[in-house]
């Protein structure tokens, strides 16, 4: 993988290496649809001629967020065993412990943030390991909380934040959930969209999703950025409201993903196929009806599961929005697990947005090859692969286009001039 990095970064034109990187992707796509015409099931060159899962029982680690549900809903449902393998949930307590434990392979897979595997891929999130994004799991649904002391000061978004900082001089303090994650990106974006320089203007924690609320009731900041249903949990328990959500600062942001190490990927294909066709199918369940997202947030309210009541989960999860200030709304771009998988598809401009980002705050000294290290992360053809098999529209491009909420354009083109094109960065 070395020696194809080294020789994608002597190529200067990251649209010309982006076109023809398509153009292999949709050939070998070509292949796989031809395959599954031969009884393939997923097509490709299966291991000893057949598709039978590698390994067929299968770690998955999973922190406690509504946004693990189509994980969970694929093991409750039994889809993991109509591909013909077993989900072995673990509930993890911190991002910090699902990375360890890929890296060290007590996991095979993970519900997982986006930023962490690359921020482990380029060393930056902790030791450097190859990892690999099979899928995305959910779009939206995450939220920035302000605490009610400085709600009640008129600190309610992000502009009157922003003048009570000035204007009330002290420590303020953020947290976010793991530095190379997108819940810091988030905050980090939505901070310096309304002139707050995170890194000089603030301090910023690091906290695990599941003790946000627990820190903010106490004190230990004054707004976080997590996934649901920690955002209406704080709402529900009088000590925070919601200052913005995430699909504010970017209508259909990716957010979770399905990762694993490179290394299982490359040794498990087949596993790895089938593990994403049950999880793609689980999103297709939950996304299809009120019904469907009623049951699944009944299931993962469990102590075993996210451990909060069901009515901190049902009511965003269908759009029904409130500020904590009075304010309700219905909200269309909630959080969506499938969305004709348009969710699922690891779209190569995504995972090099987050490298931007980690540029633009100094967690990356220099400009990395940004196509050639999403290439390698992102893995299209097995997703291709999975999505064939549960008939899952693909889309056409490996890159996506969109407007973030300071109206900058993001398409994935020219990444370093992006990264560089910021007014608030370090």
């Amino acid at each position: 993988m070395e020696n194809q990095q080294r020789q994608a970064q002597g190529n200067p034109s990251t649209s010309t290496s982006v076109d023809g990187t398509r153009r292999n992707i949709i050939h070998g796509a070509s292949l796989a649809a031809a395959g599954g015409l031969l009884g393939l099931a997923g097509g490709g060159a299966w291991a000893a001629g057949s598709d039978k899962p590698e390994k067929t029982e299968i770690r998955i680690g999973f922190i406690p967020l509504t946004d693990c549900a189509s994980v969970v809903m694929a093991s409750v449902l039994g889809l993991d065993k109509k591909y013909g393998v077993k989900f072995v949930l673990s509930k993890e307590a911190s991002w910090a412990g699902v990375r360890d434990k890929l890296a060290n392979g007590d996991l095979d897979a993970a519900h997982v943030l986006y930023g962490l595997l690359y921020g482990v891929q380029m060393g930056i999130g902790g030791q450097k390991k190859d990892m690999a994004v099979l899928m995305g799991l959910n779009n939206n649904g995450q939220a920035i909380t302000l605490s009610k002391q400085l709600a009640t000061k008129g600190a309610v978004d992000g502009a009157s934040l922003a003048r009570l900082m000035r204007t009330e001089k002290r420590d303020y303090t953020f947290a976010q959930t793991f530095p190379t994650g997108t819940h810091a990106m988030w905050l980090y974006y939505w901070l310096a969209a309304n002139g707050i320089n995170p890194m000089k203007d603030a301090k910023v924690i690091t906290v695990p999703p599941p003790q946000m609320v627990a820190n903010m009731r106490i004190g230990n900041m004054d707004g976080f950025c997590v996934g649901e249903p920690w955002g209406h949990r704080a709402i529900m328990d009088g000590i925070g409201i919601t200052a913005t959500t995430t699909q504010d600062i970017w209508r259909d942001h990716p957010e979770k993903v399905l990762g694993s190490t490179l290394e299982f990927a490359k040794a498990n294909p087949n596993t790895c196929r089938a593990m994403m066709a049950a999880i793609l199918e689980a999103g297709k369940w939950i996304d299809a009806s009120l019904a469907n997202k009623n049951r699944m947030a009944e299931v993962i309210a469990a102590k075993s599961y996210v451990n909060t009541s069901k009515d901190a989960i049902d009511q965003r999860i269908m759009g029904r929005y409130q500020n904590g200030l009075g304010k309700t709304w219905d909200d269309a771009n909630h959080m969506k697990f499938y969305n004709d998988g348009l969710v699922n598809f690891p779209f190569l401009s995504d995972g090099m947005w987050f490298m931007t980002q980690h540029r633009r705050w100094g967690l990356l000294k220099t400009d990395p090859d940004y196509l050639a290290v999403a290439t390698s992360v992102n893995q299209v053809q097995l997703y291709k692969d999975a999505a064939t098999m549960t008939k899952t529209p693909i889309p056409a491009s490996l890159l996506r286009t969109s407007k973030l909420m300071d109206g900058t354009v993001w398409d994935g083109k020219n990444p370093q001039a992006y990264a560089a094109s910021f007014k608030v960065k370090v």
